[in-house]
């Protein structure tokens, strides 16, 4: 059910929504948190589909802060949802225009579900600081994505020299998969210490700069960060031990390619994360990410500047080839059709830290 509610008010949307949601027999029970979304008018139609799957798993208010043309009279229209236009939750959508844009917090407030925590999300570009942005300061968690931004690397810069416990980064969540094939792969044996390693990914990939800084961090040894083509994200690991070198290489955005001495090279099944999905695992915790937060306040720090693209480290043998790499999986997808099946690994779950 949609009801659209123009030149209206809060405390008419306030009513409304009891209205409906005794109509049509929504629960209001159940609610674990109130997630308010900030976002520009043009994208705010994607943000709510994937806030509406995410809230699958944790139903929740979601608040949609929209802030329209600040010129002519001051102005609100809200447009509530519940039901089957809602997933799993109730939302709220909120369109500010004239002096009432600039005044998103207080529009909010009124709206927030009674003692359970709230969680901010900027789909698009966010706020310098979030943690002091008026509807930043309300959260407990903060979530933003750097990929968003133009220079998503400075962003990181950024977020590191404001960053206040509470701040995530959708860039780092997109990693979970990465970090669970690393760790379970160095979790077996020979058990070698890694005494170096290489990520390869696009310049504008904030999460290739976070995974380096991670490994960085718990291997405690030098990584590099090479690159490749604008928009192909993060594309490969290697990690040097002394037997040979672990290559995890994704050459697509489906399956990667794992090589490592004295294994049958394998296919694995690693696609790129869905918004919906990364924002569901990060409304799955309220509580600060000490991960994330050593990644990027003291991981980012250590990693040296690119001077080196992906092809001119596998050239020089340092680093992964990315080409041999789509040959072998091309290889093994028909080695695998050949005897009747393609059974993949799948990624495991990601621990938050494993002993380099």
């Amino acid at each position: 059910m949609i009801r659209d509610l123009s030149d209206t008010t809060t405390t008419e949307v306030s009513k409304t929504l009891i209205s409906l949601r005794n109509n049509v027999g929504a629960m209001a029970l159940g609610r674990v948190l109130t997630l308010i979304i900030v976002i520009d008018d043009t994208d705010a139609s994607e943000a709510i589909e994937t806030a509406n799957h995410a809230s699958r798993q944790h139903p929740c208010r979601i608040i949609v802060v929209i802030a329209g043309d600040r010129r002519g009279r001051k102005r609100l229209d809200a447009q509530i949802r519940l039901g089957g236009d809602a997933g799993a939750s109730e939302v709220v959508v909120m369109r500010l225009y004239g002096p009432l844009a600039n005044h998103g917090p207080s529009v909010v407030v009124p709206l927030l579900l009674p003692d359970s925590p709230i969680v901010a999300w900027w789909p698009g570009e966010g706020p310098t600081d979030v943690a002091k942005d008026p509807i930043g300061q309300m959260a407990k968690r903060r979530i933003t994505d750097a990929a968003q931004h133009r220079n998503p690397r400075n962003v990181l810069r950024k977020r590191a020299q404001t960053y206040t416990p509470g701040d995530t980064d959708v860039s780092w969540t997109r990693l979970t998969r990465w970090r669970g094939l690393l760790a379970a792969t160095l979790d077996q044996p020979p058990f070698e210490p890694v005494t170096g390693g290489v990520v390869a990914g696009a310049p504008d990939s904030p999460s290739t700069d976070l995974l380096a800084a991670w490994l960085t961090i718990r291997l405690r040894v030098p990584i590099r960060r090479v690159s490749t083509a604008r928009g192909s994200g993060i594309s490969a690991v290697r990690l040097e031990r002394s037997s040979g070198p672990i290559d995890l290489v994704r050459p697509g955005d489906k399956v990667a390619t794992l090589s490592q001495p004295g294994q049958p090279d394998r296919r694995i099944a690693l696609p790129r994360r869905g918004e919906a999905e990364c924002l569901a695992d990060e409304l799955r915790r309220l509580d600060q990410d000490d991960t994330y937060a050593e990644a990027l306040l003291d991981g980012l720090g250590q990693l040296t500047p690119v001077r080196m693209t992906a092809d001119e480290a596998a050239r020089a043998g340092t680093g992964p080839d990315i080409a041999a790499a789509r040959r072998l999986a091309a290889r093994l997808l028909r080695a695998d059709e050949a005897e009747g099946g393609s059974e993949m690994v799948t990624a495991p779950p990601t621990p938050d830290a494993f002993d380099g």
